[in-house]
């Protein structure tokens, strides 16, 4: 058996409108837990970020963001709409999610839209997860999901990776054995640190030996950044699958807020009472639409961006450096020292890396950003790795970071 975990985050960071120290400081008691905020990318990021820095200075390549923002035809269409912004324009919904159904083979049944895909992952564990169906997630893994279990109560089960100094996939056959009645078991394909795949074939086996009543979360964030078979089908053949997808990466949405889940109405209906509901801005809307719309965006951009990953995986090997073998636009470096001293010593220099996990303390996640900064970091890496990174962790960094985000409990 693979050990629970209880998920206290350091203090210090927050959503906008709350206190940065009280962020994640929440206390006993299951009206605390009724009120724990639906964590993104966004916040995880910003919870581990040394020091507050003015997003507008320095270079972050912190939080799996695309500094190419919205495409062209995104930032008209949303221009476009502007006009009309006195109407809640639900038909916009129904429209974006014909039109993605219809691209993808799927029935507009199956497909509801979101402000992104951290709501419906949120809600997802919610209904499906409870003290007695546990949540079983990959190690090191996206940690949100264990933020919902928290507010379900159910245990969590983190199983690690196999073969983490290689593929670094996803354990599919100790995940299923982790517990015997799991109520979720997610899986982030691309995963969220190392940006590695999962095999499709590892996938199947694991819808395929699920319990009956198991719901398989298949975060695929990340998937129009590589050429991994996609989980689509599994929602057409009527699994127990639920499939989310984001506007926030490759189309550089992500502060625009757009996504989906996909899987039978059935299971969909289940998750839409936990905030569904609500009428999506027209803008996202009519960006997503315009994004989907363009079919050389995907292709165009995935190239960039893997150029740009793998000339500077390919200069970090030839100094000597590991990272995993990513087919996405972040991966983890093994610094070779505790990964706190060096990430507090590059944003000494306005240059933020991502956070530690704990299972990989000596490996900090990158996200691929621009060429140019791209190129900075290989300068600010190498004055920091060839200098003694020792008194260069600010004084607040044992107040804000001393904690992991989990804490293993035996």
């Amino acid at each position: 058996m693979y050990p629970t975990v209880d998920p206290i985050a350091p203090a210090g960071v927050t959503p906008t409108g709350i206190s940065r120290r009280s962020f994640f400081r929440f206390a006993a008691g299951a009206s605390a837990l009724a009120s724990l905020p639906i964590l993104t990318e966004a916040h995880l990021a910003y919870a581990d970020r040394p020091k507050f820095a003015d997003p507008n200075k320095g270079i972050h390549i912190d939080a799996n963001e695309n500094p190419m923002g919205p495409s062209e035809a995104a930032r008209q269409a949303m221009i476009a709409i502007v006009p009309r912004g006195g109407r809640y324009l639900f038909t916009g919904e129904e429209e974006l999610a014909e039109i993605f159904a219809k691209q993808e083979g799927l029935s507009a049944e199956s497909v509801v839209p979101f402000a992104g895909s951290s709501e419906p992952l949120h809600y997802t564990v919610l209904a499906f997860t409870s003290k007695d169906r546990p949540l079983v997630v990959a190690d090191p893994g996206y940690e949100a999901p264990m933020w919902a279990a928290k507010v379900s109560g159910a245990p969590i089960f983190k199983v690690p990776l196999a073969d983490p100094k290689g593929e670094a996939k996803h354990d599919v056959k100790a995940m299923l054995a982790a517990t015997s009645n799991p109520g979720v078991i997610y899986i982030c394909n691309p995963n969220n640190p190392t940006g590695t795949c999962t095999p499709r074939s590892d996938i199947e086996y694991v819808v395929a030996n699920a319990p009956k009543d198991t719901v398989i979360l298949i975060d695929e964030a990340y998937i129009h950044l590589c050429d991994a078979p996609r989980s689509l089908d599994f929602v057409k053949e009527g699994k127990n699958v639920i499939v989310l997808r984001t506007f926030s990466k490759l189309y550089g949405m992500a502060g625009i807020r757009m996504g989906f889940a996909i899987g039978r109405p059935d299971l969909l209906a289940k998750i839409t009472p936990f905030g569904g509901m609500n009428a999506l801005p027209i803008t996202a809307i009519a960006a997503a639409k315009a994004s989907l719309l363009d079919a050389d965006l995907v292709p165009t951009r995935k190239k960039i961006i893997a150029d740009t990953r793998l000339q500077t995986i390919a200069w970090l090997k030839s100094e000597g450096y590991s990272c995993t073998p990513s087919e996405s636009n972040c991966f983890m470096l093994d610094v070779r020292k505790p990964g706190k001293q060096v990430q507090a010593a590059l944003a000494a220099k306005d240059m933020y890396v991502g956070r530690i996990w704990p299972a990989w303390p000596n490996s900090v996640r990158i996200t691929v950003g621009t060429p140019d900064e791209m190129m900075a970091f290989r300068k600010d890496f190498t004055a920091v790795m060839s200098g003694s990174t020792a008194g260069l962790v600010p004084p607040e960094m044992p107040r804000r970071l001393a904690k992991a985000p989990f804490t293993h409990m035996s």
